[in-house]
């Protein structure tokens, strides 16, 4: 039987439904395998099959399931392995959970990839925190923001050379699962690569003080709730719009051939950097008004300053982003606040056809 389908495993998640949407507006078919565990996901699935009916496919199933893993990638043409245990805090609550979710989940799908004679493009979404909380890099403090002592560091950011510092049980688990994809390149052949990414946002995108941070500070200035930062907020990121994002996906399955077997650092890069406090300050000028903070210790394995070095993909696809911060940050918080409409139209018992409609 030949390949037929796009695999996107997490696929009903903020980044998943986004390639998977991406991919059906190109006409292909997708195939999504998710476990549905993290609230509103559904609402994902719902989107995705109102705009493309039944060219989209969806198996409610686990990575820790390797007979499911196994009859997703048969047919597979590509394959987008995105699901995992994001959380850094419920990783050190549960860490067998997060380990097997992780780096078993990971290791079904390289062995079901393995087993096939003609194994289809994987392409893996690993972490920044593989790095660890970058102890050795000194910064100094310039305009509330955290910067690199190191005029190099300062203009390209943290490049793939940087030495792995797995720091945390999520950490640990996605570092694992990280090495074993690139190993299995190596020793197997597989054609695969690995997203080493920093902090990504957009539609779709639902945020909590642990995961998602942007949307999640937009959110609690449109409710009018306060934050809680861990940290003294002059923390940096790099930001990197979803559509930019699933670009860099495309751009690494049709390179394949050239870039199997390496890890590339995905993010915004030095031009799309933010600290919190300014980032709250752009929330404010957006919102006129927002949340009050509260502030708390620093948490382990959160360095004070991250942004990726990108140069290493640039040269091997093109690719750069193209969505500013600004930009960025303002199409999210129309999503967010159309959401919010939505919501409470449905409280009031208005009908609401298109609550959901595309980002």
């Amino acid at each position: 039987m030949g390949r037929k389908h796009i695999l996107i495993l997490g696929g009903a998640g903020f980044i998943g439904s986004n390639v998977a949407d991406h991919y059906l507006q190109e006409g292909r078919t997708v195939r999504v395998l998710d476990n549905v565990s993290r609230p509103g996901v559904e609402r994902n699935l719902r989107w995705l099959r109102e705009r493309h009916g039944e060219r989209l496919r969806i198996e409610v199933a686990d990575t820790r399931d390797l007979l499911a893993v196994r009859r997703a990638v048969r047919d597979a043409s590509e394959v987008f392995h995105f699901a995992a245990q994001v959380v850094a805090t419920q990783s050190r609550q549960s860490p067998f959970h997060d380990f097997d979710v992780n780096a078993r989940g990971t290791l079904h799908v390289l062995e079901a990839l393995r087993e096939l004679e003609t194994p289809p493009p994987l392409v893996f979404t690993s972490t920044s925190k593989v790095y660890g909380g970058l102890k050795g890099l000194e910064l100094a403090v310039r305009d509330q923001r955290y910067a690199p002592m190191d005029d190099r560091t300062l203009a390209h950011g943290i490049s793939e050379a940087c030495p792995l510092d797995f720091e945390s049980p999520y950490g640990c688990s996605k570092g694992a699962a990280d090495q074993y994809v690139l190993d299995y390149a190596r020793t197997f052949g597989l054609p695969a690569v690995v997203f080493r990414m920093s902090s990504i946002y957009g539609p779709r995108q639902s945020g909590t003080e642990d995961q998602a941070w942007v949307a999640h500070l937009l959110q609690r200035a449109l409710d009018g709730e306060p934050l809680t930062f861990y940290g003294d907020g002059m923390q940096v990121r790099d930001l990197l719009y979803v559509e930019d994002l699933v670009r860099a996906f495309w751009l690494a399955q049709q390179a394949m051939p050239r870039i199997q077997g390496r890890a590339f650092n995905i993010g915004g890069g030095p031009g799309q950097t933010v600290s919190l406090l300014e980032l709250l300050a752009l929330i404010q000028r957006r919102t006129g008004h927002g949340p009050r903070v509260a502030f708390e210790d620093w948490r382990t394995g959160d360095p004070r300053y991250y942004v990726s070095d990108t140069r290493a993909f640039t040269r091997a696809t093109g690719w750069m982003p193209r969505v500013g911060v600004v930009e960025g940050v303002a199409r999210l918080g129309s999503w967010l606040e159309a959401q919010q409409g939505a919501r409470q139209a449905v409280g009031r018992g208005e009908s609401l056809e298109s609550a959901d409609g595309p980002p």
